[in-house]
């Protein structure tokens, strides 16, 4: 993921910050449990589209 890419990409529900988890290829959102899919080395930023994270998971 490129990192200019990553400073300029928010959560689009929240507007906060993202943290890139290269392991499952997803972009985040701690403050709103919502990992977004990276697909072709595209962020799918789509709320819709977004896998919700459980409350263990987001420890």
């Amino acid at each position: 993921m490129d990192k200019k890419l990553l400073d300029i990409l928010v959560c689009p529900v929240c507007k906060g910050p993202l943290r890139y988890d290269k392991n499952r290829s997803e972009l985040v959102c701690k403050v709103d449990r919502l990992a977004y899919p990276i697909r072709d080395d595209i962020p799918v930023m789509l709320e819709d589209q977004a896998r919700q994270i459980p409350e263990e998971e987001a420890l």
